[in-house]
């Protein structure tokens, strides 16, 4: 594998051809792809396996499991065959829910999303948290790697906090990343990519930052990869 920035690049995308042509023109600059809950629901596992035939960057499959011991175990299994670097998980499904997720994919780094980048504090209240969203993301962060869960999904701003709960050895993989000349979109906590890799993270999760040079063409969403990347390499 070539040298590339810490990115994962969101696939979210209901064209499958356009999604292909994406992972083309960023496969030199970003470490891998993230395919979620859209992608998955409209392609399924062929759609992954397109693209997995077509690059050698890692794959990281964002399907945010949450259910009952069993059935995340079963998901995972069904899943294990796609070979994912990374798979997600809920860390308020709680601890029996993470561990049954490792435990049914030993070769997947289980990865556990604390709280969405797109909840306020407020809407953490109201949903019901007692604490603030900071304290609630180290909380369950601390709950998922001690169940097993080998990488923590966090806002930026959790970051430090989190490496200092979870140690050296975990994963800290952060969406709602942003350049500077890029606005926030539904992300409510949000940080510039040097920052969040200054803070401790070891992977950024982009998409429409760079995704969004396709209205351009090919070319450009070649370069716009590239310039982002090498902020970070």
């Amino acid at each position: 594998m070539t040298k590339r920035a810490p990115i994962f690049l969101a696939i979210d995308c209901d064209d499958l051809e356009v999604a292909l042509s994406w992972v083309k023109a960023t496969q030199n600059s970003v470490y891998g792809f993230k395919m979620g809950l859209e992608f998955f629901a409209t392609f399924g596992s062929e759609g992954v396996r397109r693209i997995t035939d077509l690059t050698d960057a890692e794959l990281f499959l964002d399907l945010k499991l949450h259910d009952i011991p069993n059935t995340v175990s079963a998901a995972t299994r069904a899943v294990s065959d796609l070979k994912p670097r990374f798979l997600t998980v809920h860390a308020a499904g709680g601890a029996a829910m993470v561990r049954a997720a490792a435990s049914a994919g030993p070769n997947i780094d289980i990865a556990a999303v604390t709280i969405l980048t797109s909840l306020s504090s407020t809407d953490l209240s109201d949903i019901g948290f007692k604490s603030n969203p900071l304290e609630s993301a180290v909380r369950l962060a601390q709950l998922a790697v001690s169940a097993g869960a080998r990488a923590i999904i966090c806002s930026p701003l959790e970051i430090s906090a989190i490496r200092t709960a979870v140690g050296a050895d975990v994963s800290i993989i952060t969406p709602g990343v942003r350049p500077s000349s890029s606005g926030s979109d539904d992300q409510q906590r949000t940080m510039d990519p040097k920052s969040a890799i200054s803070e401790g993270a070891n992977y950024l999760v982009m998409g429409r930052p760079i995704t969004s040079a396709w209205t351009e063409g090919f070319s450009a969403l070649q370069d716009r990869a590239a310039t982002i990347a090498a902020e970070l390499i």
